[in-house]
C-alpha cells in the first residue's frame, strides 16, 4: 500500500481537484466522507489529512464536522477554505460572518514563508470563495499570509504541523497552488512520491475481478476516451466475460457508428454488439425541452436498451460505464456530503432506481488526464486518448430546446466542419473540448439576393486540465472566419454563427 493522504470531503466542488493535485505529485490520495469514523481513518494509516472546502458555514448549527480525534493522530493536517475555518473553530479560534466577502482572484501577501510557502514569491494571485472569515486564531497558531480583506489567509501551528489556507490552492487560478500543495506533501508530511498509474492498474484489475467474480459484464462503448479505456481495463481484468455494446441513440456525431466499429476492431479485443435505437430515443424526446428531463429520459432509455440486449445475450450481471469523478461531483453529493447539485449526469443521476444490472465503474475516481495516462499504460493509441470529451446524452444536450431530425442534421454537419478545421489548423489537440451548439433561434440573413430566416450555431472551445474549471479558447480570427463561412455556405438551415466566450465558472462547459 503506497503512502496515503486522506482528503476529507465537506462537499466542495473542488474536493476531487485536491485529490488530483496530490496524485499529480505521485502521491496516493483517497477521498472519504467528512464523517468517516476515526477507527476507519486509522486503518488507512494516513501520513497526512486535508480538510476540503464546502458550501456550508461553520457558524450554522449542524454544519458538517469531522471527529475531533483527527487532530490527535500525530500527523499533519491541512485545512482549505471551509477546512481552515473548521479546524480553527474546533481548536479554539473564532470565525465570524465577514462584512467583505472574498470571491474570485485576490492578492496574497506572505508574511512568513514557513513550510507551505518555501521557495515561493512574497506575493501571489490566489482564488478565494468564502463569506465567513477567521477573526481569532487558536492558541499556538500564527498568521503567515494575508489578503486585502483577511489577516489570516494562511495560518500554521508548526509544532503540531497544522496548516490552514483560506484560499483554494488546488484550482488553476491560484498562482503556485500546486507548489504549495507539494510543500505540504514533501516538506511537511515527508511523502516519497511512490504512486503512479501502474499502481492504479494493478489495484483496479484486482478490484474488478473481486467485484465481478465469474459473472458477465456489458459495457456501453461510445468510442470516446472514457468508455474505450474502461473497456480495455475491464478486458484486461476479466477477458471474455466482457461484452461491449454500442448504442446508436441517434444523438451521435457525424459518422460516429462507423468510427466506433473501426476503433473496436483495431484496438480493443473482445465482443462488440451494435444496437440501433435512434428512433426510440427521438420518439421519447419529442417535444421535451427541459435539459434535466432530457438527461433522465436518455438515461432511462439507455438502460432499457441494455436490458433488451441482456435478454439476447443470456445471463449478464453488471453494466460497466466510464463514469469519471467530474461526472460524480457535479451530479450528486458524494458520500452524503452537502455538495450542491449543478446538473445530473446520465451515468449517475439519470439511472432508474430499479435498474436490473449492477454498476461497474472502474474509472469513477479518476480525472480525464488520469484516464488518458491509464489508456497509455494499457496500450491504446493517442488519437483515441486525445479525443475530446463527449457528453453521455450526446447531442441531446447540444440541441437547445426541442430535438428533431433536421436540427440534429444541422448540428452534426456544423460540428463536423468545426472539428475538421480545428484539426487542419493544428488547434484540436491544444483544446480540452470543442463543439457546436444548435440554438433554437432563427435569424434573418441574406444569401445572394434572397432573404433567409434560419438557425444559429454557437461554437464552443475551451482550455482546461480537469473540466472543473475552464477558460474559453482564444482561437485565431482567421480560423473562426473560415469555420463560420463554411458552416453558413455548406450547412443548409444555418445562416449565423456565434462564438461562446464564457468561462467556467460561472458558466458550465456544456450549455445544458
Amino acid at each position: 500500500m503506497p503512502q496515503t493522504i486522506l482528503v476529507l470531503d465537506f462537499g466542495s466542488q473542488y474536493t476531487q481537484v485536491i485529490a488530483r493535485r496530490i496524485r499529480e505529485a505521485n502521491v496516493y490520495s483517497r477521498v472519504i466522507p467528512y464523517n468517516t469514523p476515526l477507527s476507519e481513518i486509522k486503518k488507512f494509516k494516513p501520513i497526512g489529512i486535508v480538510l476540503s472546502g464546502g458550501p456550508a458555514s461553520v457558524l450554522i448549527k449542524g454544519s458538517p464536522k469531522p471527529n475531533v480525534g483527527i487532530f490527535n493522530l500525530g500527523i499533519p493536517v491541512l485545512g482549505i477554505c471551509y477546512g481552515l475555518q473548521l479546524m480553527a473553530k474546533m481548536l479554539g479560534g473564532k470565525v465570524e460572518k465577514s462584512s467583505l466577502r472574498e470571491y474570485g482572484r485576490g492578492k496574497l501577501v506572505i508574511i512568513k514563508k514557513g513550510a507551505l510557502f518555501k521557495d515561493l514569491p512574497d506575493e501571489l494571485t490566489v482564488w478565494n470563495s468564502h463569506g465567513d472569515g477567521l477573526t481569532n486564531i487558536p492558541k499556538g497558531f500564527r498568521s503567515v499570509a494575508r489578503t486585502e480583506n483577511s489577516n489570516f489567509a494562511a495560518i500554521e501551528e508548526p509544532k503540531k504541523k497544522f496548516y490552514g489556507l483560506q484560499f483554494h490552492p488546488e484550482v488553476e487560478h491560484s498562482q503556485k497552488g500546486s507548489e504549495i500543495i507539494k510543500n505540504f506533501l514533501f516538506s511537511v508530511c515527508g511523502c516519497k512520491a511512490d504512486w503512479d498509474m501502474e499502481d492504479f492498474v494493478n489495484v483496479a484489475v484486482e478490484q474488478i475481478r473481486s467485484q465481478v467474480g465469474t459473472n458477465h459484464v456489458i459495457l456501453g462503448l461510445s468510442g470516446g476516451v472514457d468508455s474505450s479505456v474502461a473497456a480495455s481495463l475491464i478486458h484486461k481484468a476479466i477477458g471474455k466475460q466482457l461484452t461491449c455494446i454500442f448504442v446508436d441513440n441517434g444523438l451521435l456525431r457525424l459518422h460516429e457508428r462507423e468510427e466506433v466499429k473501426k476503433l473496436f476492431r483495431d484496438h480493443i479485443p473482445g465482443k462488440l454488439k451494435v444496437s440501433l435505437a435512434g428512433s426510440l430515443f427521438l420518439k421519447r424526446l419529442k417535444g421535451v425541452t427541459n435539459p434535466e428531463t432530457k438527461r433522465k429520459i436518455i438515461g432511462k432509455t439507455f438502460i432499457e436498451v441494455f436490458d433488451k440486449e441482456v435478454k439476447k445475450l443470456g445471463k449478464v450481471d453488471f453494466l460497466a460505464q466510464g463514469t469519471l469523478y467530474p461526472d460524480v461531483i457535479e451530479s450528486v453529493p458524494i458520500g452524503g456530503n452537502p455538495a450542491a447539485m449543478i446538473k445530473s449526469h446520465h451515468n449517475v443521476g439519470g439511472l432508474p432506481k430499479k435498474m436490473k444490472l449492477k454498476l461497474l465503474e472502474p474509472l469513477r475516481e479518476l480525472f480525464k488526464d488520469e484516464v488518458r495516462d491509464l489508456g497509455r499504460s494499457l496500450g491504446l493509441p493517442e488519437n483515441v486518448l486525445m479525443r475530446h470529451p463527449f457528453p453521455g446524452p450526446g447531442l441531446g444536450v447540444r440541441v437547445i430546446g426541442d430535438i428533431n431530425q433536421n436540427r440534429l442534421r444541422v448540428l452534426k454537419e456544423a460540428d463536423a466542419i468545426f472539428i475538421e478545421e480545428l484539426k487542419l489548423a493544428k488547434w484540436y489537440f491544444k483544446l480540452w473540448q470543442a463543439f457546436c451548439v444548435f440554438l433554437p433561434v432563427r435569424s434573418v440573413g441574406v444569401m445572394g439576393d434572397e432573404r433567409t430566416y434560419e438557425n444559429v450555431i454557437s461554437l464552443r472551445a475551451v482550455t482546461s486540465s480537469d473540466a472543473m474549471t475552464a477558460d474559453w479558447a482564444k482561437l485565431p480570427d482567421s480560423l473562426l472566419r473560415k469555420v463560420s463561412n463554411r458552416i453558413i455556405n455548406e450547412v443548409k438551415g444555418a445562416n449565423r454563427v456565434v462564438y461562446d466566450i464564457s468561462s467556467k465558472p460561472p458558466s458550465t462547459i456544456e450549455w445544458e
